[in-house]
């Protein structure tokens, strides 16, 4: 399924077809059509007011099969990722530090895991960079989720098993059914090179390779981020003049340009400090997820010093979920 999704990328970077939506794995439908997919939803309930918004990715429910239970092996003995592939890193008190390779997270976007009595989903939109870690706990619920397959503004639409509502991802809200409006409790992490995991987590485990049948390492969004636009994504362009799929960290509703940090190396602005290192290759460009240019790691930090949670994403998103949102440009 992903395979498909991957080609329809390429035909869309090839013909211009992002900036239009032209293709027909982004076929428009409104709630009569998605009722018949989704019988259990209830469409009644919703923050969307734009059905036009909500767009097919291609795989259908679970045709991208989210993971959970997943095993874990010492990081010490690790030796399939590359010294800068990314990782999302996941240190809670108590707990070894978790690392989550994009490797697997390209294929399977969401890890339904458990911290001793805390269940966490670790989500990866690869269409928007975009890499959270919530609690799955809300309205007395302990949620399992899984990939709708649906896009809006090119992000993914999550769903949970227990009352079939839509979540977005980049937000980490309901969108539709039972739990429409409630948000998810975000939890700090961050996208780390490999080698820089185990440097700063040298104790920190990492997750094995999932039982399925995946080219594992490989990028199916090849060249993806040095692409002009976005897919299925019909939005306005982020001002400024900064390009659609150029990196920001987002910290709640303000955004830094990745550019800028790394120039800067770091930046106390905000009551809060950023600071950019140099050590993780970029997941989306080349054929291998170990092969892309160096667009270095971010760290986020309070003015007490705690880890902040925070995001990097492509502007385009940003801008698309937080349209009234600060623009951090140093100007």
């Amino acid at each position: 399924m992903l395979k498909k999704l991957a080609a329809a990328i390429a035909l869309a970077l090839a013909t211009g077809g992002l900036a239009t939506g032209a293709l027909t794995t982004g076929a428009q439908a409104g709630p009569e059509f998605w009722t018949y997919e989704w019988p259990d939803t209830d469409f009644t309930r919703t923050t969307i007011e734009n059905w036009s918004e909500i767009r097919s990715g291609g795989p259908g429910k679970d045709g991208i099969p989210a993971l959970g239970a997943p095993e874990f092996r010492a990081g010490s003995g690790e030796t399939r990722l590359g010294p800068t592939e990314a990782v999302i890193a996941l240190h809670l008190k108590g707990h070894p530090a978790r690392a989550y390779p994009l490797r697997y997270l390209m294929w399977h976007e969401i890890v339904n895991d458990r911290l001793g009595d805390l269940p966490v989903a670790v989500t990866y939109c690869p269409l928007c960079n975009s890499a959270l870690v919530f609690d799955r706990r809300a309205q007395g619920l302990v949620l399992e989720f899984g990939v709708s397959g649906k896009l809006r503004n090119s992000d993914m639409v999550m769903y949970d098993r227990q009352t079939h509502s839509w979540w977005q991802q980049a937000i980490g809200t309901g969108i539709v059914g039972d739990l429409t409006g409630v948000e998810l409790t975000v939890l700090p992490s961050r996208m780390l090179g490999w080698a820089q995991f185990r440097a700063d987590f040298p104790d920190g485990v990492v997750m094995e390779q999932p039982a399925h049948a995946r080219p594992y390492g490989q990028n199916p969004y090849r060249a993806y981020d040095l692409s002009k636009r976005p897919f299925l994504y019909n939005g306005a362009p982020p001002p400024h003049g900064i390009a659609p799929l150029a990196r920001v960290v987002r910290v709640g509703d303000r955004a830094w340009p990745l550019e800028r940090l790394r120039q800067a190396g770091q930046l106390t602005e905000a009551g809060i400090t950023l600071i950019w290192r140099a050590g993780q290759a970029s997941a989306l460009e080349a054929g291998s997820v170990e092969g892309g240019r160096d667009v270095g790691s971010i760290r986020v930090l309070s003015g007490a010093g705690a880890d902040m949670v925070h995001d990097v994403m492509f502007a385009f998103a940003y801008h698309a979920f937080w349209p009234q949102g600060r623009w951090m440009l140093g100007d």
